[in-house]
């Protein structure tokens, strides 16, 4: 019992003196003072665990932290730069765009070279995103940002195959122009520079002429040939005709007077002496074969020389074999072409100037301004341009059948002799055809012309091409 006070005293004696040492701010070192071995382990065993949590979990949190933030750097650089790239490859997408009208190869090459430099960065773009996705981040995660990038980049990609498509055909059609000037050149060099191409600007003239090109290809030249081209004159005078008709009548002219003013000419230019013509002979709708009378006239004017007379070449009695075989060569070589795409190539070559010389002769200064106010389409040829309008393009088609006419002539031997019936002269059935249709299809007795429409032909193997004719009763005369 004493034994028990006395280790009771002590007790108390050990704890006081630990509370006076080890204030109470401290309460990890009075565990030690007060328990034994047993508590000494098991206090021991405490501290160790709450040394761990704070050396474990705490700097785990940090490191978590860390680790976010740099992730979120990273994916705010990978965006940034792929924003950079689409805006780099739009402004590539928009000069390349511009780089076809009007067309430019070289600009063209480098925007495309450009589109996809830039598409090319951003397939490496995303290919860093998803290799970063797949480093750290949960599968929803990956699936969602997948998503978001093919979303971003499918649209470029389809431009891009859709580019890609449109440069292959412009290639096909820059290597189809390409045959076409060459072709032009090899006729050029054969003929002292005589190059055409035929082809009407308008969907209903290429209805209408064209004809020449229906024909079988020869190896020589034939009288169907030049028959073929005398159908496509007569159909391209018509259209060309009839669209000057209504131009005039748009612009309020005196159809009457112009007409009179044509038979005055061309009573004129069959006699001698200047007639003076008080009353038409032309019948009520009948002004459009005196204007295509005139039209004609001017366009044939010239036909018997080589060139129009628009130089002095002789080659077609110098050497005349082979200047048949080069006119009847540009004859099949041009057929199939377009004046319009010629000249816009070639504005000055021999074809061009034969149909800058026509225009200016057929419409002349105060006709051009009366019918479209202005004379800008003037300007353009006499600067040696083609101007891109309806007008120009429907004389264009008359222009080619007459230039291809010219060839085919020029290439038969012999070549064909060209008669036109005059005024006042007896209408032969033989060697004219009436423009005015007649009951029963016959012109009646007494009949006369009274102006040329059209020349007529007469081809080496003896077959005729008539001369069309207006006619009236002789006393009309």
């Amino acid at each position: 019992m004493a034994n028990k006070v006395t280790n009771f005293s002590d007790l108390i004696q050990r704890v006081t003196s630990s509370c006076l040492l080890h204030p109470i701010g401290t309460p990890r070192h009075y565990t030690n003072d007060v328990t034994d071995d047993d508590s000494d382990s098991d206090t021991k065993s405490e501290k160790f665990y709450d040394d761990g949590e704070l050396d474990d979990v705490a700097p785990e949190e940090g490191r978590t932290g860390v680790c976010k933030s740099e992730r979120e750097t990273e994916m705010e650089t990978l965006l940034s730069e792929v924003f950079e790239t689409v805006s780099f490859m739009k402004k590539a997408y928009v000069s390349l765009q511009q780089a076809h009208c009007p067309w430019d190869p070289d600009k063209m090459r480098s925007a495309d070279v450009a589109v996809v430099a830039e598409m090319k960065k951003l397939g490496v773009l995303r290919e860093r995103f998803r290799r970063r996705v797949l480093r750290g981040g949960g599968g929803g995660e990956r699936v969602v940002a997948g998503v978001a990038v093919r979303e971003v980049v499918a649209p470029y990609e389809a431009a891009m195959e859709k580019m890609k498509v449109e440069v292959r055909n412009k290639e096909k059609e820059i290597e189809n122009l390409k045959e076409k000037l060459k072709s032009v050149a090899v006729v050029s060099s054969g003929s002292g520079g005589r190059k055409s191409r035929s082809h009407s600007h308008h969907h209903q003239s290429k209805k209408k002429v064209n004809y020449s090109s229906q024909l079988p290809v020869s190896p020589s030249p034939m009288p169907e040939h030049f028959e073929s081209c005398i159908s496509s004159v007569k159909e391209g005078s018509k259209s060309f005709t009839s669209l000057l008709l209504s131009l005039m009548k748009s612009a309020h002219w005196d159809i009457a007077a112009t007409v009179r003013s044509i038979e005055a000419s061309t009573a004129t230019t069959t006699t001698s002496t200047p007639t003076a013509t008080t009353d038409s002979i032309v019948g009520p709708n009948h002004a459009k074969y005196a204007l295509e009378s005139y039209v004609n006239r001017k366009i044939f004017q010239g036909f018997d020389h080589e060139t129009f007379y628009m130089d002095g070449s002789l080659s077609s009695l110098l050497n005349p074999d082979q200047f048949r075989t080069e006119c009847f060569t540009q004859y099949r070589d041009m057929k199939a072409m377009d004046p319009i795409e010629l000249l816009g190539v070639l504005p000055t070559c021999q074809f061009g100037k034969f149909c800058s010389k026509k225009y200016i002769s057929i419409v002349h200064p105060k006709m051009e301004e009366s019918l479209f106010g202005d004379l800008e389409q003037r300007r353009q040829v006499l600067a040696g341009n083609h101007p891109r309008t309806r007008f120009y393009g429907e004389f264009l088609v008359l222009a080619k059948a007459v230039w291809l006419l010219h060839l085919v002539a020029f290439s038969l031997d012999p070549p064909p002799t060209h008669f036109e019936g005059s005024r006042g002269a007896e209408f032969d059935s033989r060697y004219m055809e009436s423009v005015v249709r007649f009951l029963g299809g016959r012109v009646a007795a007494g009949h006369v012309v009274g102006f040329p429409v059209s020349p007529g032909f007469k081809l080496g193997d003896g077959s005729v091409v008539k001369a069309r004719v207006y006619v009236v009763p002789r006393s009309e005369l």
